[in-house]
């Protein structure tokens, strides 16, 4: 790491960074303050660099506003706090895996009915309730909250559940009993009627799971950027 004297434009080459970027850098506390000459230039040492180099690996992993937070706690010496936002990222990377290994296993327990669907391929709420070991007025309130969208018999007024309305009654049913809310479905349950069923989701998910893996690989990388610099710190 170099010890000497740097110019904005030396921190911002390493990173094809614009000086102006390095300079906003230092005003947001991403970088300590630098020193100026006495004509008013900043001048930089290595520790500049070494917080560049921390801050640019934690914006992967945590994102531009809570990587700013954690340099700006590292350079004001509050290293708890600095260490609680990462574990508060570090939960919701756990969170986003739980979500999707629960969304995938209740894809995988939508195994088609072998059950003979009723005349006119449609089935009414007292059918479906009890098909899925719930009550009809569970069904009700999931239809307020869109996750199931029943059509009405024009002649008595009956709600009428085609085979992807079951589908997505099924779907909604595994991810409440693992736990999850109304509002945290919805989206999903939107995503799978866009694709027109559940196959072309494979490759959702399957970009899904690239993108924790990506993230939790850069928060490594950010993890060792960031001991290394706050080890120079001590």
């Amino acid at each position: 790491m170099p010890r000497g004297r740097l110019r904005p434009v030396d921190l911002a080459r390493e990173h094809g960074l614009s000086t102006q970027a390095v300079r906003n850098y230092e005003e947001a506390g991403i970088l300590p303050a630098a020193a100026r000459t006495e004509h008013g230039y900043r001048t930089y040492t290595g520790r500049h660099a070494q917080a560049l180099r921390a801050f640019l690996a934690l914006v992967p992993a945590h994102g531009h506003a809570t990587a700013t937070a954690i340099m700006r706690a590292a350079n004001e010496g509050a290293t708890e706090e600095a260490l609680r936002l990462i574990d508060e990222s570090h939960a919701q990377l756990l969170e986003d895996r739980r979500t999707l290994q629960a969304v995938e296993q209740a894809l995988r327990s939508l195994v088609p009915s072998r059950e003979p669907e009723p005349a006119g391929g449609v089935t009414f709420i007292g059918p479906l309730a009890r098909k899925l070991g719930i009550r009809p007025a569970t069904l009700r309130k999931w239809e307020q909250a869109g996750l199931v969208v029943p059509r009405r018999d024009p002649a008595t007024g009956y709600r009428v559940y085609s085979a992807s309305d079951v589908r997505d009654a099924q779907l909604a049913h595994q991810l409440r009993r693992g736990g999850y809310l109304l509002e945290q479905i919805a989206p999903l349950i939107r995503q799978v009627r866009t694709a027109g069923g559940l196959a072309p989701l494979e490759s959702a998910l399957r970009d899904w799971q690239a993108r924790l893996s990506a993230r939790g690989r850069a928060m490594l990388r950010g993890a060792a950027a960031l001991e290394a610099y706050l080890d120079g710190q001590a």
